[in-house]
């Protein structure tokens, strides 16, 4: 198989080590020497279910150009904890360095018929002071290797650690590692600084860009029952409350995190909560609710491998038909799907705007691998995202549920205390003015008003992101965090006549994917579940779906190299 990179253009490192021991700490101190540095770079975790012990692993790939997707190469092994997964055992080559301590996973590694450099980490971190101090003596050679200084370090740990006998200790533990990294590649850096232009970029990560996208776009009210893999958005609002004059509220189960949400956005604010897939299916009577109030939510739906528990920290595209068919009666809703960190910033400000202009219920549909995936970004501009939507002042003879003008499709949404008009509200079938009723006709007039909707969501729905020749006769779609991974594998295939077709909305979905959809062309799909849910979709509104898929449905991500084999076998091109 074709490589990934080209020799002297990128190192690929990895972290094992369990829980607990600091490995996130090393990652991201490695992670942003390196781009302090100048070097592009992308970084990945993936974690088991448990606090501590395990064996989680940390992906960074640091390059001389840009880089955006997992691949299953890897340069240079750190193995801090015994029982290395599958996961990483096989892809350990010949050509992969791998470092650790040799008293604790000598054994492991001759077993695998590979042999290990013996970084005598338990003792170096015993002499300092704690075996935690071993994360950070990898932290310092890998600065080593590439030769960034021994105090390249010393401000991100003095920011991370306040205690300054704590911050001395752990720079006494960097430089450790410092002098073996240097000594090991006798001075040389593995990889050389590239001549990056002067961007205005920084490193951002999905989590931090849903909750930037959403703050932008005016949320100031955010609801959540910690669950994995969403509450990182979460946890980003919690620290920036005050920066977004955001109210943020950790409730007892998601039942109370939607209805709360709801409440909150009938009074006026720009509310959104965030969930996975077990709590998005009690939130269902919520956004049922949500609906035939007609009140502009926002629902963050971070996606891992069902039914129930299933695999709580693992990644998979397994919830599109449960946001699309949530919650019970008929109702419209629009459906997001970032496809890329920027795409996650510039899709959280849009499920906003639709949400209040059309007084619907958006759904953002991400996966842990998005959201615990980063990279150089060009640093988002929050004026770039629609400004909020304000209420009406309302009159004295104001109707929440007025039937709209000929050409419009809302009522006008006005808010208690704004204005002389009462604003009511009510879970029943209700006339204009809120009040229960069961007259038939008006039940139908009221069915027929919120659906009228769906004509201008479709209208309005965002195109598909297509990239490839003008004239071509296959189509590969893809929606979701599956993009960055299959753009690069389609890179490296170089087929002069095949498209890659991403999709940022997958409900409604716009015009032009209904155009590709019809042409006479063959269309293949690439999704991260076991169904082909997209495919059905997009066949459900066009008639057309896939004529082959590409499934993943194990909890892992799709990686480069598998998508190059996979597609290019289908395509009948050699890689």
């Amino acid at each position: 198989m074709e490589k990934v990179h080209a020799p002297g253009s990128e190192v690929t490192i990895s972290f094992c080590a369990a829980a607990g021991l600091g490995l996130q700490t090393a990652e991201d101190l490695a992670r942003q020497m390196l781009t302090k540095a100048g070097y592009y770079v992308f970084s990945t975790r993936e974690y088991m279910s448990r606090v501590r012990g395990g064996n989680n692993s940390t992906q960074i790939r640091v390059s001389r150009k840009p880089v955006r997707a997992y691949v299953d190469r890897i340069d240079w092994l750190f193995a801090l904890s015994p029982q290395l997964r599958p996961n990483i055992t096989e892809n350990i080559t010949d050509d992969t360095k791998i470092l650790g301590d040799a008293s604790a996973m000598g054994q492991e590694i001759a077993s695998l018929g590979r042999t290990m450099i013996d970084l005598d980490l338990a003792k170096r971190a015993s002499d300092l002071g704690s075996p935690k101090f071993s994360s950070m003596i990898v932290a310092g050679f890998i600065a080593g290797i590439f030769m960034l200084g021994e105090d390249s370090a010393d401000t991100l740990i003095e920011k991370r650690f306040k205690d300054p006998d704590l911050s001395d200790k752990n720079k006494k533990a960097f430089r450790v590692g410092y002098g073996l990294g240097v000594d090991h590649v006798g001075g040389t850096p593995v990889l050389q600084v590239p001549d990056k232009p002067d961007n205005d970029e920084v490193f951002l990560d999905g989590n931090s860009a849903v909750a930037l996208g959403a703050a932008s776009a005016g949320c100031n009210y955010i609801t959540a029952y910690p669950m994995s893999p969403g509450t990182g958005v979460f946890t980003f609002f919690a620290k920036n409350a005050k920066l977004f004059s955001a109210v943020v509220e950790q409730v007892e189960d998601e039942i109370s995190a939607i209805n709360m949400v709801v409440g909150a956005a009938y009074a006026g604010a720009r509310a959104m909560t965030t969930t996975s897939g077990g709590g998005f299916v009690l939130m269902c009577e919520g956004l049922s609710l949500a609906g035939i109030t007609e009140t502009p939510v926002v629902v963050h739906l971070a996606q891992r491998p069902g039914p129930a528990t299933g695999l709580a920290t693992r990644t998979e595209q397994a919830d599109l038909e449960l946001a699309l068919y949530a919650g019970h009666g008929e109702f419209p809703r629009a459906l997001y799907a970032p496809v890329n960190v920027e795409s996650a910033f510039r899709i959280a400000g849009q499920a906003f705007h639709t949400a209040h202009k059309y007084q619907v219920q958006s759904v953002i549909l991400t996966d842990q691998y998005l959201l615990d995936t980063g990279y150089d970004v060009r640093r988002p501009d929050p004026s770039s995202v629609p400004a909020p939507i304000p209420p009406v002042r309302t009159d004295i003879d104001y109707k929440r549920y007025a039937f709209p003008a000929e050409g419009e499709y809302v009522s006008p949404f006005g808010v208690p205390g704004y204005g002389e008009g009462f604003v009511s509200f009510d879970s029943h079938e209700h006339t204009e003015d809120a009040h229960i009723t069961e007259d038939r006709t008006l039940r139908k007039n009221m069915v027929d008003k919120r659906l009228k909707k769906k004509e201008a969501l479709k209208s309005e729905a965002l195109p598909p992101i297509v990239i490839g020749p003008e004239n071509y006769d296959t189509v590969v779609v893809c929606w979701g965090s599956v993009f960055e991974p299959l753009k690069e594998a389609m890179e490296i295939l170089g087929s002069r006549n095949t498209v890659l077709v991403a999709c940022e909305q997958v409900y409604p979905i716009s015009e032009e994917l209904c155009r590709i959809m019809k042409s006479p062309f063959r269309k293949i799909f690439v999704e991260g579940n076991a169904t082909g849910q997209f495919s059905r979709v997009v066949r459900s509104q066009t008639g057309i779906g896939a004529d082959e898929l590409i499934l993943k449905y194990n909890g892992f991500q799709f990686t480069v190299e598998e998508l190059v084999a996979k597609l290019g076998s289908l395509l009948g091109v050699k890689s």
